[in-house]
């Protein structure tokens, strides 16, 4: 067991102990936040393990300032917005080292009539259906995201009265891949890295990006569904350590009009006997793979809503920007949307399409059905793709999250992977982001018109 994480007796011993007194039961929600309670120790042990909790199920119904909203089936004012039970899944048991005598525990999201069935909107039981399909061909998904954020030296209170305007980044310059840039701010992501890996989390590296104050803490693979825990507690653990030090982080797709906050993810798949399927006998791409590939550049347009969930996210596709705007695959190209990296038993692609403001849940749900329906339509791969992908002619990333939206709403692709319940519920959550864009007066408005209309 990696350091940090708890067993269930370990956990019983500490709280007898009184060197724990707080456990987070946490789920995530369609924003990729974690929402739930801290319970006491005491009465997570006695009550809880056993007999999990209940949240109301408007957290899965409303939209990112908590509003509630119109248009979900599952959640609303004419269902009386009731409850769902929380099921500790306890092998995401951990200490939480930034917050003292804390342990968090990650939930499945359970309906209390019929009892036990999955809510199926959950993001977790998302990616759980379509683990569970990968699973029925004797495969399964190991997954790395690579996370990028901006460092900012106010705090979220200061950023929060200045109106997000005006903040000062940590780096004035681009500091990609500098000593120098990562350690003006070592002690930030030293905590950072060091207080994830006392979280159960395997660090593998830091380092600078190209927009001032930019930085990425990259961790090791792991299976899909662990890889999506550790994502959701380390975006949420950052963002409480940089608060504790006052500074502020944002991991929004697009902050300025400098390079924007990927999230890419690298995905390869094993069999049964936990052997790597991507490579056949000679190094190269396994038949399988092809296929799987081929999904993804079939399903990538209609598919797009999962991967890049928010109004902000499309602005983040700009060519030259290292963010893709063409549906194309190549090696080891930065070009392209799906970029084919490793070698042998390494051998695995990367989806560069996500930005930092991604649900690590719905984006690998959304990469894995793509790929099974490669595998299942035994899809032929087109040939690589060589060059400046930006200047082709490809098929392109949707331009705005209204054509996702459509996309998405209409894909009988969608339909078949994740049904009508869960297509319908995320393409209202879209459709309620357009609605409060289309409503907002902003800033850029009011420069141009202000005076000069």
């Amino acid at each position: 067991m990696r350091t940090g994480m708890l067993s269930v007796a370990e956990l019983v011993k500490q709280v007898e102990a009184g060197t724990l007194d707080t456990v987070l039961v946490a789920m995530t929600d369609m924003q990729g936040r974690l929402q739930g309670k801290r319970c006491s120790a005491r009465y997570f042990v006695e009550e809880v393990l056993d007999q999990a909790t209940e949240a109301c199920d408007y957290l899965l119904a409303v939209d990112v300032e908590m509003t509630t909203v119109e248009g979900y089936a599952m959640s609303s004012w004419d269902t009386g917005y009731g409850d769902f039970v929380l099921r500790p899944d306890l092998s995401t048991l951990r200490l939480v080292p930034w917050l003292p005598g804390t342990a968090l525990v990650l939930c499945d999201v359970e309906q209390v009539d019929p009892a036990g069935e999955p809510v199926v909107a959950s993001p977790r039981q998302v990616l759980r259906a379509q683990l569970d399909r990968l699973a029925a061909h004797g495969l399964q998904a190991y997954v790395g995201t690579e996370l990028e954020f901006l460092v900012f030296d106010d705090s979220y209170e200061a950023a929060f009265r200045g109106g997000y305007r005006e903040l000062t980044p940590a780096n004035q310059y681009n500091v990609d891949y500098s000593m120098l840039g990562t350690a003006r701010i070592e002690p930030l992501l030293r905590r950072i890295r060091n207080e994830m890996t006392g979280a159960g989390m395997y660090v593998e590296s830091a380092k600078g990006e190209c927009n001032p104050g930019q930085h990425e803490i990259a961790f090791r693979y792991d299976e899909a569904l662990v890889t999506c825990d550790n994502h959701s507690i380390y975006k949420t653990g950052a963002k409480e350590i940089a608060a504790q030090e006052g500074r502020s982080i944002t991991f929004m797709a697009k902050y300025n009009e400098r390079e924007g906050n990927s999230c890419h993810i690298h995905l390869s798949l094993r069999n049964e006997a936990g052997e790597p399927v991507f490579a056949d006998s000679t190094g190269d791409q396994s038949t399988l793979m092809r296929h799987f590939l081929a999904g993804q550049l079939d399903c990538l347009r209609e598919l797009s809503y999962m991967l890049a969930p928010n109004i902000n996210s499309y602005k983040r596709f700009q060519a030259g920007s290292f963010a893709p705007t063409a549906l194309a695959w190549g090696r080891d190209n930065r070009t392209c949307a799906l970029r084919v990296v490793g070698h042998g038993p390494s051998l695995r692609f990367e989806n560069r399409v996500p930005g930092g403001d991604v649900n690590p849940y719905l984006a690998v749900a959304a990469t894995i059905a793509a790929g099974l329906h490669g595998i299942e339509h035994r899809l032929p791969l087109e040939p690589e793709f060589h060059g400046n992908a930006y200047r082709s002619h490809r098929p392109r990333v949707p331009h705005t999250l209204r054509d996702a939206a459509q996309l998405f709403g209409d894909s009988k692709i969608a339909q078949a992977a994740f049904g009508e319940d869960v297509v319908r519920h995320y393409r209202n959550a879209a459709q309620v982001e357009l609605d409060a864009y289309d409503a907002a007066v902003t800033d850029w408005e009011r420069v141009r018109g202000f005076e000069r209309l």
